[in-house]
């Protein structure tokens, strides 16, 4: 496991306290799953994964941090999440006492106070927290490549495993039990088996069997940290015709890539892979489903669209997701000043090399296997 380090730490309060000072705030309360696990350096206040909302908080004053919870959670916030030893002091409180607003209020000294979700009395700053997430810490960046050399490594073998007959949901099972092997949980899994990859932009898995081509779609996460990458399974030689088309949609994606800057408007990336639908004579196709956009914490901290007012930050996460009636690129990548790094690269699938504004980018083929 990746370490946190204490300077992570420091870096991501001195981000929350100039928020204070900003919004003329005495405290801010943190309890999503997102920004506690952005706070802790990679923590886990969760008890149902699929919950925005975790079961522990975190109180950050101008000269404190506390965390807050009952105390069925308290001993593994202590031993497990080592929250003591990062500097967060725990309170806690008998499971049956509704004591949490109670205790929240003391610690901030009944001044004004701030929270990342529904708290009695306190000013919502959920939309600004999120912001401070964005340019990742030299810490985070560690972590979040092991994510995406997991995450692409998990679905590559998986889709090494997919034979002619096998249900979509039975493909599903097999990628999240290779997930959770390596500690990582899924925020989303879409497996569509042929003619359901053209049917449905988001084709929730199904009984149906493969029969001769199959892609394998996820979200997944680990430190909190959320990668999302798709892949190609086809049985039998490649049509010529949809391989171009799926050449064409890969070098959409890096116009997408190549374009997103630490510094540059995101509006400028989003307007450039637009373009380029046009130019390779799909003019219609981005209509039919969002290009993705700033990843990190979320499965999406936003989607861009042509009115984002946002400016990609330095060592920023992006997953663009350009799609073609029938195919789909999609990878996560690193806006850093010397151009895009990937995360999710191709480990066991066969890879295609291509330049893009002067930029060399490999990215996954598709997988050919026996028919």
């Amino acid at each position: 496991m990746t370490k946190w380090h204490p300077e992570e730490i420091a870096e991501k309060l001195g981000r929350v306290r100039a928020l204070m000072e900003e919004k003329g705030l005495d405290a801010v309360y943190l309890k999503r799953q997102t920004n506690f696990s952005w706070i802790t350096g990679g923590g886990r206040n969760v008890v149902g994964i699929t919950l925005e909302l975790g079961v522990a908080g975190i109180l950050v004053t101008p000269t404190r941090c506390h965390a807050v919870c009952n105390n069925i959670e308290s001993p593994r916030m202590r031993e497990e999440e080592r929250l003591e030893e990062k500097g967060f002091e725990v309170h806690d409180f008998l499971w049956y006492e509704d004591r949490e607003v109670e205790i929240v209020r003391k610690l901030a000294g009944g001044g004004r106070l701030g929270a990342d979700h529904p708290f009695p009395g306190a000013q919502d700053i959920s939309a600004e927290v999120k912001r401070l997430r964005y340019a990742l810490t030299p810490w985070e960046v560690e972590r979040y490549r092991e994510v995406g050399y997991l995450t692409s490594l998990a679905i590559e073998e998986t889709a090494r495993e997919v034979r002619p007959g096998d249900k979509e949901c039975a493909i599903v099972g097999r990628l999240a039990h290779k997930l959770w092997a390596h500690g990582l949980d899924y925020v989303t899994i879409f497996v569509a088996a042929d003619e359901r990859i053209s049917a449905y932009r988001h084709p929730i898995s199904t009984e149906k069997e493969v029969k001769r081509r199959a892609m394998l779609c996820v979200n997944a996460r680990k430190y909190g940290l959320v990668v999302s990458l798709t892949r190609f399974v086809n049985f039998g030689p490649i049509p010529e015709d949809w391989y171009r088309q799926y050449l064409d949609n890969v070098r959409i994606d890096c116009t997408f890539m190549a374009a997103t800057r630490p510094g540059v408007p995101v509006v400028e990336a989003f307007t450039k892979g637009i373009e380029a639908y046009k130019a390779l004579g799909y003019p219609e196709e981005y209509k039919l489903h969002h290009q993705g956009g700033a990843i990190g914490y979320e499965g999406r901290d936003y989607k861009v669209t042509f009115t984002t007012q946002e400016v990609v930050q330095t060592n920023q996460a992006f997953t663009w997701n350009p799609s073609i009636t029938g195919t789909k690129s999609e990878d996560t990548m690193l806006a850093t000043p010397d151009g895009p790094q990937l995360l999710s690269k191709p480990i066991l699938f066969p890879s295609i090399s291509l330049e893009v504004d002067g930029i060399r980018f490999e990215r996954p083929g598709v997988l050919e296997m026996p028919g």
